[in-house]
């Protein structure tokens, strides 16, 4: 996570709570005059911010259903950013729907006074089926707007424009513009049948992409998130199938035996991808009509589970090599292997956080399984174990902004489904409601 640093004055802004590791709160400047440093642990002390209910302009019953809406909506997008903390309303002492919304019309002190660190306010307007969407967000203790927007857009497009506006309240805080533009793909039981849905950063919305009425699994976006890779036994045995999204997956890598694992390379249309053709089960890199390109591993034992570095010049993956399933890395440049994990008896899984310093992955150690981190540069640390006494967990993916991890619980009466927490383990909750079981998520770049 990040803060923000004047150029000009080489002051450091704060926010209470979320950069309680840094000096005091110091004179602020607009956001175009901020730079980015770095901070650790703003999970788990969060910033207190105040989200009072929006402005009705016209004050028409549609209006104020509308308002109330996009107020639902953006409230739980920020409490989903895990570093931010929605306040209860019955503390508030003002009411900006009345007093104004604009700089000059908020009393700061009385959301000050209460523990708040941040404002947003709100006004809708909807005339002739446009709604108009006026949204600011306020530092309270230094009276300053760090965000102003104005969206206009149909009622069916007000979800979009909150979380457009999300994205803007991530990247004047943080840097970056969150997970608001992103989507998630996995696996969900249908009629006994596995198929692959995709649906919006927070499960809303899900979709059924395949129709093989088979067993699907392991979807992997592309980075442009135009591609789905995925392996179906929709031919009686494992192959990988490429396909754009809205278009009929076709198989492209059939060899005999196994195909399976796959994962695409960074910024191009390649993938690696486990084989057993050859009769070991070995990680080949292979292009979009399944050519192969290159043969990644050659050891003895089983090799899957391959994941790129997010810069494409290392890969991970889960190797049987030492007698028991660990993680390794391979530099695919030098060729030089390094094993990673020597904890537990079973590890495997690897996901790579974004900024390629750290693997996630599953442990299996006495009969639980659990998700750990481990910081991999310069060499392999100590591990963090993230998920205990709650089921098995599996499956884990790091969101693009890194503060988020996406994983497989069963700790719901046994039965898999999505879940999510922050990169540390906290706020671990559910993430989809769809009938039957969920596994395998990857979130798209």
């Amino acid at each position: 996570m990040y803060c923000l640093r004047s150029r000009t004055m080489v002051l450091v802004l704060m926010f209470t709570v979320l950069f309680s590791i840094l000096m005091g709160r110091t004179q602020a400047a607009t956001s175009e005059q901020y730079e980015y440093i770095n901070i650790s642990d703003p999970f788990l002390n969060k910033t207190p911010i105040a989200v009072p209910r929006f402005k009705s302009f016209t004050k028409s019953e549609t209006e104020t259903k509308s308002g109330a809406r996009a107020l639902e909506i953006l409230r739980a997008g920020l409490n989903f950013t895990g570093y931010l903390k929605v306040m209860d309303s019955t503390a508030f002492l003002s009411d900006p729907a009345v007093s104004g919304i604009q700089l000059g019309q908020i009393v700061f002190k009385d959301w000050t006074s209460i523990g708040a660190e941040l404002l947003i306010t709100g006004g809708i307007e909807e005339i002739q089926g446009q709604v108009k969407l006026r949204l600011r967000l306020f530092d309270t203790y230094n009276t300053k707007l760090l965000v102003g927007k104005i969206y206009t857009g149909t009622p069916s497009q007000i979800r979009k424009m909150i979380h457009m506006f999300c994205a803007e309240v991530s990247k004047a805080l943080t840097g970056n513009s969150g997970v608001f533009d992103t989507r998630l793909t996995f696996v969900s039981t249908v009629d006994g049948k596995k198929e692959i849905f995709v649906s919006e950063f927070d499960g809303y919305n899900p979709k059924q992409i395949t129709q093989h009425q088979s067993i699907s699994l392991s979807p992997s976006w592309s980075s442009d998130g135009r591609w789905l890779a995925y392996v179906s036994y929709a031919g009686g045995k494992p192959d990988i199938f490429m396909a754009r999204l809205g278009e009929k997956g076709r198989a492209v890598v059939g060899y005999n035996g196994i195909n399976i694992s796959p994962d695409w390379m960074p910024g191009q249309l390649k993938i690696a991808a486990t084989l057993s053709f050859s009769g070991n089960q070995q990680i080949y890199l292979l292009t979009l009509k399944g050519e192969i390109i290159k043969k990644i591993t050659n050891s003895w034992g089983i090799n899957v589970s391959p994941r790129f570095s997010p810069d494409g010049r290392k890969i991970a993956f889960t190797s049987s090599r030492s007698g028991t399933p660990q993680i390794y890395v391979k530099d695919l440049a030098s060729g030089e292997v390094k094993r990673v994990t020597f904890e537990g008896v079973y590890n495997t899984s690897p996901s790579w956080s974004p900024d390629g310093q750290k693997i996630a992955y599953v442990g299996i150690d006495k009969r639980k399984i659990n998700i750990f981190t481990i910081p991999i540069n310069p060499e392999p640390g100590i591990p963090t174990q993230l998920t205990k006494n709650a089921g098995s967990n599996e499956d884990p993916c790091w969101s693009k902004d890194g503060n988020l991890i996406v994983f497989k619980s069963d700790r719901e009466g046994g039965r898999a489904k999505l879940f999510v927490m922050t990169a540390v383990g906290t706020d671990q909750r559910r993430l989809i409601s769809l009938k039957g079981e969920q596994s395998q998520p990857d979130w798209s770049k």
